[in-house]
């Protein structure tokens, strides 16, 4: 596993929510786009890192795609529940 690099953004408020449940269920990164990539998400692993990271914007496509494939809701990766 690498250890980022970069500090965290202020882009987003999913990303780290995101890192997380991916590490939970033991998803690897490629396996979480690949899934995406499935409902019609067109993310690069360099996309991905860096809405992990918080460095860039999350689109609503983009969150409802994640929240369906992690199997968590919209609200979980926002941060309210």
């Amino acid at each position: 596993m690498r250890i980022r690099r970069q500090p965290l953004g202020n882009r987003n408020i999913v990303g780290a929510k995101v890192e997380q449940r991916r590490k939970a269920i033991n998803m690897k990164q490629k396996d979480l786009l690949t899934q995406l990539q499935i409902k019609g998400i067109d993310l690069n692993a360099s996309g991905l890192s860096k809405l992990e990271g918080q460095l860039r914007y999350v689109t609503d496509f983009e969150l409802k795609a994640l929240s369906e494939v992690l199997g968590v809701s919209v609200n979980y990766l926002l941060g309210i529940e």
